[in-house]
């Protein structure tokens, strides 16, 4: 037994030699997979689609050309816009009611008669011409968009693709005052051109100069999706984003999907849908002990009354959602059939989301900050296009099926800068915005502005879109 002995507990001893580095080996492996699992940054899955109409060809392969596109107006168009225009019919406004009603029809009427009588179309052609303007064929529609080029590049300086994306019922123009701030900083005193971009901006499907879907369900997550196979088809790898109001959704979507081909993002607007106890604390207390949440004086300033700014003034302001994320289509008939009506339902919007005092005046401010010319070249955008019904339909693809809330619970992890607006809809402090973009590199309090900050203050925005990717250029 003493001779037996020795080898048993030998046999033993090997037994452990092995399986006790197996088993640190495999609780190792479980730990290491645990730990990178849970930084694992979580995407929007990219998919694929078929805007087209009819069935998809099964054979066949897409038409990836890009083709020179150039806006064209007519003798007859114009006849049919004016013809229409003098046989609008008005209601009598209230006494005293300026913009409380909406669109004040005493105004309309000389904004109309402006229109019919003064405002030149064929030359506003000339200039949204003044950029070239391409289409592709992007999942069976015709994606529209401009692209402008530096005319000069610094020395030793790199060239930064910027995609910029509209909202509702703004279109590409929003951006054509911002776009030489962009592209020939130097020439505008910004910066000596140490940054320089060459700018995209593409139309949403369905606004404008782009085919609308025809096809249901063409939400952010479908036009995120063309707009990164936009940027592909145009050669670039990397690149960087911007956007407000629609723009902003769209934009922070292809964050979330692609994000290794984003290298920022800014935008001029947060959508913040987060509720909850927690947050509802933070309300409470972000009246009195500000710094206990987070706030600045700055945010508290944006933020309160709290109900007044975010409850009232939101519910004032957003019954054309209600209508567009339900029925569009039944509004939208009249408003494509009335020039006067398309244009009360637009404007009034650059009213009051561009100064919330707007809505005392009679005229609703809209000449204080904008060009009757330049107002009206948006509107004749959505009407020669015959574009408003399916622009409004984006709403409802995206609100009805709960898509906003689906993809917000995937957080951004890309370079973000932040411009907040002091006239905008609803603010979002900084806090709460480092809860949905995780690598927040800037955050601006805006000295002036409201919600189309790219055609009200384009060089506040350019400034500081320019201060963002300087910083990102840098890490």
């Amino acid at each position: 037994q003493t001779i037996l002995c020795p080898p048993r507990s030998f046999d033993y001893s090997q037994k452990n030699a092995v399986l006790v580095p197996a088993a640190a080996l495999g609780v190792g492996g479980v730990l290491v997979y645990w730990l990178t699992s849970r930084h694992k940054i979580k995407t929007i899955e990219m998919g694929d689609g078929w805007w087209g109409s009819g069935e998809r060809p099964l054979k066949g392969k897409e038409d990836e050309s890009i083709r020179p596109f150039k806006i064209e107006t007519s003798d007859k168009e114009i006849e049919d816009l004016h013809r229409r225009l003098e046989q609008a019919r008005y209601t009598p406004p209230l006494e005293g009611a300026a913009f409380h009603y909406g669109f004040n029809s005493s105004y309309l009427q000389k904004v109309v008669a402006y229109w019919r009588n003064q405002f030149d179309w064929r030359k506003q052609v000339e200039v949204l011409n003044k950029y070239p303007h391409f289409r592709t064929t992007i999942e069976g529609i015709d994606i529209h968009f401009i692209h402008v080029k530096p005319s000069y590049v610094p020395h030793g300086r790199a060239v930064q693709p910027l995609l910029m994306v509209h909202g509702w019922p703004g279109s590409f123009y929003e951006f054509y005052k911002i776009i030489p701030l962009l592209t020939e900083p130097a020439r505008h005193s910004l910066n000596e051109g140490d940054v320089v971009f060459e700018v995209i901006c593409p139309s949403i499907p369905g606004y404008g100069f782009s085919e609308a879907p025809h096809q249901k369900g063409f939400d952010s997550i479908a036009t995120a999706r063309i707009f990164h196979k936009l940027m592909n088809r145009l050669g670039f790898k990397e690149y960087y984003l911007q956007g407000g109001d629609w723009g902003s959704h769209i934009t922070t979507n292809m964050a979330q999907m692609l994000p290794q081909s984003v290298k920022g993002l800014h935008l001029n607007v947060v959508f913040d849908n987060k509720r909850g106890l927690r947050r509802m604390i933070s309300v409470m207390l972000g009246a009195y002990v500000p710094w206990l949440v987070g706030f600045t004086r700055e945010d508290v300033r944006r933020m309160y009354p709290f109900i007044q700014k975010n409850i009232y003034e939101l519910l004032r302001e957003s019954g054309y959602l209600h209508i567009q994320a339900t029925k569009p289509d039944t509004a939208g008939c009249g408003l494509n059939d009335s020039p006067v009506g398309l244009a009360a339902y637009i404007l009034e919007k650059f009213s009051t989301w561009t100064d919330k005092s707007f809505l005392h005046k009679d005229d609703g401010g809209l000449e204080s900050k904008y060009s009757l010319d330049e107002l009206l070249t948006n509107v004749m955008i959505y009407w020669v296009t015959s574009s408003i019904v399916s622009s409004m339909r984006f709403y409802k693809e995206n609100i009805s099926k709960g898509s906003l809330t689906a993809d917000a619970r995937v957080g951004v992890y890309v370079p973000t800068g932040i411009a907040a607006f002091p006239q905008e809809l609803a603010h979002t402090p900084r806090t709460w915005a480092k809860e949905i973009f995780k690598n927040l590199i800037t955050y601006s309090y805006m000295p002036r502005g409201g919600h189309f900050a790219a055609f009200e203050e384009p060089k506040l925005l350019a400034e500081d879109i320019m201060h963002f990717v300087r910083k990102v250029e840098q890490l």
